[in-house]
């Protein structure tokens, strides 16, 4: 597991690191996918090569998409590792959500924001998760 820096963010700092997390982010988004459309591939190449020879086309086929996933895997860990140093939290990479660790008056909560969002809009509970997003007031947004 990736070792996250505990940073409590304004909403104003949170929004600043969102924007320039997403880039990023939009690629790490990008490479899930990807790593999802070669594990189908690679399940089913691995049944048809089941017992094949390493000349097989589907085997030499099946190596390099191995070797593909293998590497979109150290990849990923990475930049999920680089995101959780500068104290965000990669929560869904399917759907690209951030959380960051923020303040409401004397309880820590998370401000929740999505890759399609123009900025955070969100926050929920520690315990919550996206289906308990709420949004945020106008004492949270100030």
């Amino acid at each position: 597991m990736a070792h996250v820096k505990l940073t409590l963010f304004s909403l104003d700092e949170a929004n600043a690191l969102a924007r320039s997390l997403k880039p990023d982010l939009a690629h790490l988004v990008a490479m899930h996918a990807e790593l999802g459309r070669i594990e189908t591939a690679v399940a089913a190449l691995s049944l048809a090569v089941a017992g094949a020879d390493a000349s097989n086309p589907d085997a030499i086929e099946l190596a390099k998409l191995s070797e593909r996933r293998d590497s979109i895997g150290r990849q990923i860990a990475a930049g999920v590792r680089a995101i959780h140093e500068r104290g965000a939290l990669v929560k869904d990479l399917e759907r690209g959500l951030l959380d960051f660790y923020a303040l409401s008056g004397d309880r820590l909560i998370f401000l929740c924001w999505q890759l399609d969002e123009p900025e955070i809009s969100h926050w929920h509970t520690l315990e919550g998760g996206f289906s308990s997003r709420q949004p945020l007031n106008r004492t949270q947004r100030d």
